[in-house]
C-alpha cells in the first residue's frame, strides 16, 4: 500500500468523521445558556397518559400490565373518571382520564398532538381511529365534533390494546359513519389539546410531540398545526418539553421559540417495520442515524430503548444531548436500558421508585 494512498484514505476518514459529528451535533451549551433553556424534569413520563386501553398492554406484557391497567383505572376514578360499576374502559390512551390519571399518580406524560379538518389541536396518536375506536377514518378528515361523539374502546374491556372494529368498518369501502348524538353513559374521546392542559394544569411535566404522516415532507397544514400547537402552549404556565420525528418540526422551534427545550425522536428501522421502497429505507436508516440533526440541533434525543447503546446515541450524549427512551414496557426492558439514558417513557409496567 502506497503512502499516498494511505494518506487519502486517512484524510478521507477524517472528512467523513467530521461530517457526522457536525451531523450530530446537538444545540451548544452557549446556545442553551443563551436562551435559558431548562432540560428535562426528571420524572417517569406516562406514555398517552397512564392508561387502561391501547397502547402496549399486549399479551407479550401480561405479567406485568394487569397491575399497570388496575392502577390507571383507580388513578382515574380516584380524579373523578366512571366509578367502580363501570366493567369497560374508562381511561383509554391520549384521553382525559388517562392524563388525570398520570397526574393523580405522579408521573409526567407523553402526548401527541394532530389537527382535525377544522383545524383544532387534539391528542391522538395514529392518523386514524382504527386502533382506537374500531372506525378506519382519518383525523384530518374528520371535525372536532364528530370526534367528541366516537367513543375510544367502546366495547372492549379493560386491558384491551386494539378496539374491535365498528359495523361496516372493515367494508371496502369502509361505510362507517358518525353518530348524530353523543352515546349513552360515561365514554372518552380524543379531546382537545386545550383540553388536556386544563386538565394537566401544570400538576407534571409534558412531554409534547408534533406528529406527522409524512416525516420527510412539509406542508402548510404542518406549519398550522406548529403554529396552533405552540400557541396553546405559550399560555400554558406548566413545564413541557416539546419533540417530533419530523426534523422540520423540531427546527420549527429552534427558529421561532429558542427557548423551549426540543427533543429529535428517532430509531433504527427493525427487519418487520422496515419500508420496502429503497429510498424510504435509506431516510429511515438515515433518520435512525441521526444524521438530520443539523437541521434541529435538539437538547434531547428520544430514541427507541434498544438503541441507548449505539454509536450515534452514544456520540449525541458525549456531545450533550440528553438520551430519554422510549417505550419502556416492563422491568427487564428498563433493567437492559438504564444506565443508556436520563429519562424514560414508560407504559405497561408500574416503575419502581428511582
Amino acid at each position: 500500500m502506497s503512502k499516498s494512498f494511505l494518506k487519502k484514505a486517512l484524510l478521507g476518514g477524517a472528512v467523513v468523521a467530521g461530517a457526522a459529528v457536525w451531523a450530530i451535533a446537538p444545540r451548544s451549551f452557549s446556545d442553551k445558556r443563551r436562551n435559558y433553556v431548562p432540560a428535562i424534569p426528571d420524572v417517569w413520563y406516562a406514555h398517552r397518559g397512564l392508561h387502561d386501553a391501547g397502547s402496549g398492554l399486549t399479551a407479550q406484557y401480561a405479567d406485568e400490565s394487569g397491575e399497570y391497567v388496575a392502577l390507571a383505572r383507580r388513578m382515574a376514578m380516584k380524579a373523578g373518571y366512571s366509578s367502580p360499576d363501570v366493567s369497560g374502559v374508562i381511561a383509554p390512551e391520549n384521553s382525559l382520564a388517562a392524563f388525570a390519571a398520570a397526574c393523580e399518580a405522579g408521573y409526567g406524560i407523553e402526548l401527541d398532538l394532530q389537527m382535525t379538518r377544522d383545524g383544532e389541536v387534539v391528542v391522538v396518536h395514529d392518523g386514524d381511529l382504527m386502533r382506537v375506536a374500531g372506525d378506519p377514518r382519518r383525523i384530518e378528515d374528520l371535525t372536532y365534533d364528530e370526534l367528541t361523539r366516537i367513543p375510544l374502546f367502546p366495547t372492549d374491556a379493560p386491558g384491551a390494546c386494539k378496539a374491535a372494529p365498528l359495523p361496516l368498518a372493515l367494508e371496502d369501502p369502509p361505510l362507517v359513519t358518525t353518530p348524530d348524538n353523543a352515546p349513552e353513559g360515561y365514554y372518552q374521546h380524543v379531546p382537545l389539546f386545550a383540553d388536556v392542559l386544563k386538565v394537566v394544569a401544570g400538576r407534571v411535566p409534558l412531554i409534547v410531540e408534533y406528529k406527522f404522516d409524512d416525516n420527510s415532507k412539509w406542508d402548510p397544514r404542518d406549519v398550522e398545526l406548529m403554529e396552533k400547537g405552540d400557541a396553546l402552549l405559550q399560555a400554558y404556565s406548566g413545564k413541557y418539553v416539546i419533540e417530533s420525528f419530523n426534523p422540520a418540526a423540531v427546527n420549527w422551534y429552534k427558529e421561532n421559540r429558542p427557548e423551549v427545550c426540543r427533543g429529535q425522536l428517532s430509531w433504527w428501522p427493525e427487519d418487520d417495520e422496515k419500508p420496502a421502497d429503497p429510498v424510504a429505507l435509506g431516510k429511515e436508516y438515515a433518520a435512525g442515524a441521526l444524521v438530520f440533526d443539523w437541521i434541529s440541533r435538539p437538547d434531547f434525543i428520544a430514541y427507541d430503548w434498544k438503541g441507548g447503546n449505539s454509536p450515534q446515541m452514544k456520540l449525541a450524549r458525549f456531545m450533550g444531548a440528553m438520551p430519554v427512551s422510549w417505550t419502556v414496557r416492563s422491568r427487564d426492558e428498563y433493567a437492559q436500558c438504564s444506565d443508556q439514558f436520563d429519562r424514560h417513557i414508560f407504559e405497561a409496567f408500574v416503575p419502581d421508585e428511582r
